[in-house]
Order: C-alpha cells, then sequence, then structure tokens
C-alpha cells in the first residue's frame, strides 16, 4: 500500500541495506530514515583502518551515495534523536517534540562505546573509535613522533594500533587480560598478533590495569596498576560496547543484551522490527541466542527484516563472518569458536604472516580464522554450513589440500 509509512532508527549499515531491500521487494510506501549524526550512512570498519589514516576519504566510505536514496525514493532526517516510541498510537517522538507516524518500525540503533571511568578520562586527547567525529578527534592529537596509547587488546585496539603506527606515532597497547584478542581466539592466534605487532613497532602490555589519566587539560601520561607511567598525548579507549536499547527497553519491548527478536526479526511488537548490532537473536546454526557485532549480520538482518515487512518472510539463518586490517594481515573469521575442543593450524603460524585456524568441537568444525588465506576462509565457510564431519589428522596434514575436504 502506498500510503503506509516505514520509519527506520539509526542510519546505520542496517538502515541503508533495509531501504534498498524493501525497495527490492515491492513496499511502495514511504521509508523515513532518522539518524542521530549529520551524514549518510557510512562503513564503519574503515574508520580505525583506512580514514584514520587518510587513504580514504568521507564520500569514498558512505555506503551508498545520495542519488541511490534519492532514486529508492528514502527520506533522512539526520542530527536529530528519536526520544521516545508510542507503540498504542504508532508514533515516535523526536528531538523538539515532533512526533512521526508509523505502520513499520525498524530499530536499527547499533552500539556505543563503553566508557572509561578512572581520574582523568574526561582529559583531552582521551578518545574512543565509534563514530567519525570520533575520528576526527583522535586525528587532533595524532602525529608522526607522538606517544599513543590504547586501551584494550581487542580487535579495535589493535586496528588502531596498527594505524597509528603507519601515521608514525610511538603506540603502547594495555590489554586487562592475560593476552590480547582472549575473549575471541585461541592462545596460538594471541601469540600471532603478538608477535606482529611487536615486529611492527608497537609495544604491548598484558594483565595490567589503568589507574588514571593524568594530565592538566590534555593527557599527558597514562598510570597503570604496575607503577609504570606511560607518556600519552593521545589515548584511544577499546574496552567494549553496549547495544542501544534504551528506546526500546522504555517502549516496553523485550529486552535481553540486545533486543530480542524472532527468526524474522520481529520484536515483542509484531509492528516493531530491529537488526544490527542492537538485535539479539536465536542463532540456529549453533543452537543460541546472540548478539552480533558485525557488518555482515547487519545487512543479512535488515534484509530479512524487509522481507518480513513487506509480507514475504525469510527466516534468518546466515554464518557470522567477520575481517579485521592489521598491517599486511587480512584475516577473515567465519563462524564462532565459543565451546571449541581443539584448533588445528595450517600454515606457518610461529614465524609467517599467513595460516589458517581451524576450530572443532570433536570432529564439527565451528569456526575458521584465516590470515592472508581467502581460499581456506571460502572452503571453512562452506565445511561449517555443510557440517561435515573432520578428521583432526587428516586436516592437520598439511600436504592434503583443504578442497579435498569437500569431496
Amino acid at each position: 500500500m502506498t500510503d503506509q509509512k516505514c520509519i527506520i532508527i539509526g542510519a546505520s549499515h542496517a538502515a541503508s541495506q533495509a531501504a534498498a531491500a524493501l525497495r527490492q521487494q515491492g513496499w511502495q510506501g514511504s521509508i523515513t530514515i532518522i539518524g542521530d549524526e549529520p551524514y549518510l550512512p557510512y562503513h564503519r570498519p574503515p574508520l580505525s583502518k583506512d580514514y584514520l589514516s587518510g587513504a580514504k576519504t568521507l564520500e569514498e566510505i558512505f555506503i551508498r551515495q545520495q542519488a541511490f536514496y534519492e532514486k529508492a525514493d528514502v527520506d533522512f532526517i539526520l542530527g536529530v534523536k528519536v526520544t521516545s516510541i508510542n507503540r498504542v498510537d504508532k508514533k515516535i517522538v523526536v528531538d523538539g517534540g515532533e512526533s512521526l507516524d508509523y505502520d513499520k518500525l525498524l530499530i536499527t540503533t547499533g552500539a556505543k562505546v563503553r566508557e572509561l571511568t578512572v581520574p582523568g578520562s574526561d582529559l583531552g586527547g582521551v578518545c574512543y573509535l565509534r563514530d567519525l567525529n570520533d575520528v576526527h578527534r583522535v586525528r587532533e592529537y595524532a602525529g608522526e613522533g607522538k606517544n599513543a596509547v590504547i586501551i584494550g587488546g581487542g580487535y579495535i585496539g589493535l586496528e588502531t594500533a596498527a594505524s597509528l603506527r603507519k601515521l608514525g606515532m610511538n603506540v603502547t597497547v594495555l590489554e586487562f587480560m592475560p593476552r590480547v584478542l582472549q575473549r575471541v581466539t585461541a592462545p596460538e592466534i594471541s601469540a600471532f598478533y603478538t608477535r606482529v605487532h611487536t615486529e611492527e613497532g608497537v609495544r604491548i602490555i598484558t594483565e595490567v590495569q589503568v589507574e588514571a589519566l593524568e594530565g592538566t587539560d590534555d593527557v599527558e601520561a597514562v598510570l597503570c596498576s604496575n607503577g609504570e607511567r606511560i607518556p600519552a598525548s593521545l589515548v584511544v579507549v577499546g574496552i567494549g560496547v553496549l547495544p542501544n536499547v534504551e528506546l526500546a527497553e522504555e517502549a516496553g519491548l523485550k529486552v535481553d543484551n540486545g533486543i530480542v527478536v524472532d527468526e524474522f526479526c520481529r520484536t515483542s511488537d509484531p509492528d516493531i522490527l530491529a537488526a544490527g548490532d542492537c538485535a539479539s537473536h536465536h542463532n540456529l546454526l549453533y543452537d543460541r541466542h546472540l548478539r552480533l557485532e558485525s557488518v555482515q549480520n547487519a545487512n543479512d538482518q535488515a534484509t530479512v527484516a524487509a522481507h518480513t515487512i513487506c509480507g514475504k518472510e525469510k527466516i534468518y539463518d546466515s554464518l557470522p563472518w567477520f575481517w579485521s586490517d592489521q598491517f599486511d594481515l587480512k584475516l577473515q573469521i567465519c563462524g564462532l569458536s565459543l565451546g571449541y575442543t581443539d584448533v588445528v593450524i595450517r600454515g606457518d603460524i610461529e614465524s609467517g604472516r599467513s595460516f589458517a585456524a581451524f576450530y572443532l568441537d570433536n570432529d564439527r568444525l565451528l569456526a575458521v580464522d584465516a590470515v592472508n588465506r581467502p581460499q581456506d576462509f571460502m572452503i571453512g565457510k562452506r565445511l561449517i554450513t555443510e557440517k561435515r564431519s573432520i578428521d583432526k589428522a587428516k586436516l592437520a596434514d598439511a600436504s592434503i589440500p583443504l578442497k579435498d575436504f569437500l569431496a
């Protein structure tokens, strides 16, 4: 029906994809995307990589250009926040009190950074890396020969460390846990990334807490729990994110580590859907509830949501996959390694920069971490989705081509 209205809250990856998918699936009503930033939806992964290093411009990281949205008749309201959802009257309220009617509502509000709460965390030069404005702040304090401290040894922290090294900064990474990437990878992978970063001139300190940030107006040093005081003109905090669920929670929608959705991306209100980093779904492949922070998940869920809105239900059953670029390393990850019993490495992880790690639960392949091995990544995706039984001894034998396991 041409008079129906679909509003999308959050100008994100999922929002852009949902708008495109709605038109593809025949939605003839209006589409309005509301975002609290003054920009069209843009790619977030390059923020800590190519955009931070200056290799890409703002226009180059837009997901789709303005002309696409004009042709698809997609409206934007940018630079404003949605303050409430009235489910009874099917209205939303934005800054200033204006209300807008909807027939279908899609929440794609993503996630926000977990903030550091130590003395001095409000000093100038203490930055995060979640949106464009964050990158612009980082650039103000970055510069060749200056000292940067990264708090958090996850993917964002390590990607930022690599980008700042490219800018000629002296970089130290502080990680609270015994190893970097501890929550998401095996010890062998953590050791590999520690080696490569060290070779590239990054100093990594694990099992350390930040006691305070010191300085007058701008940060000058980081005081650590081990007593060390590290000089810093820039501190980038990467200690995780939290889903933006406040709107949904206040509207009475079910929330549990994200806005809970069914396999069709519907929330507890059938006319309200959610997709992306803010949504928690039951993953059929791994038989557990998950909230995934990835572009692939945002895009796939947005497509499913668009189908649902158009009355063409399509179950969300995609295999999760992710990527990370650091220095000359292209890491591609498929699947989730939760609950693995064994890790099989193919390639030279000790001294080289190309290998693949296969995570197994007995003879079932759960996930693959492939560094500079795109073919292993692609074959791994098939082996996981096809639920092939894997002989670990054969998998460990590099003389057996990986593609043979598909036979």
